[in-house]
């Protein structure tokens, strides 16, 4: 929330600013700002579709791996609690240790894979996705240099736009461009 708060911010006082500074030129220099809304491209490019289908496989067999390793700590607890009465007390304690380890394995599986910041799940993103925000960039800044943009916006939720003319939505310019490969 407070890195949208600062994005926000920030656009604001660099719209601010351009705009001071071109009051104060002699001849009056238009501010031209495009935008474009990145959720379309990222659903409609197919580089980007085939990234986070590879995503998406890695997660589901991380998942499948998650469920059987829960299936594994659900079975061992079962029996567990079915021979408890008729174990030793040396005995509860190893199954109470081997269960508790395998309950810590989960757990840090889940943690390697999907929760820490340098999880697997986030490094995988970003080398999938790498390579197709280089090209969406790309396209943007050639577009913009072409349209004589001073400024183009994501509408996508990282910068708030409250009001945008509709003549400047490079969106589909940007994703018709990544289609034809230039």
């Amino acid at each position: 929330m407070r890195l949208k708060v600062k994005r926000s911010i920030l656009v604001l006082l660099v719209l601010s600013a351009a705009s001071i500074f071109a009051q104060n030129q002699p001849t009056t220099v238009a501010l031209k700002v495009g935008y474009v809304d990145s959720e379309i491209i990222m659903t409609q490019f197919s580089e980007a579709i085939k990234a986070k289908s590879d995503l998406d496989g890695l997660v589901a067999k991380w998942r499948k791996e998650a469920d059987s390793m829960t299936t594994v700590l659900q079975t061992a607890y079962a029996d567990y609690q079915k021979q408890s009465s008729t174990m030793k007390p040396e005995q509860q304690r190893e199954a109470q240790v081997k269960i508790v380890e395998k309950e810590q394995e989960l757990q840090k599986f889940r943690e390697q894979k999907f929760t820490q910041p340098n999880g697997e799940y986030f490094v995988r993103q970003e080398q999938l996705l790498a390579p197709v925000k280089q090209k969406v960039f790309k396209a943007i800044d050639e577009i913009a240099k072409e349209e004589n943009m001073h400024y183009v916006l994501d509408k996508a939720g990282e910068v708030v736009v409250l009001y945008a003319d509709a003549q400047f939505d490079i969106t589909f310019k940007v994703l018709d461009r990544l289609k034809r490969g230039k």
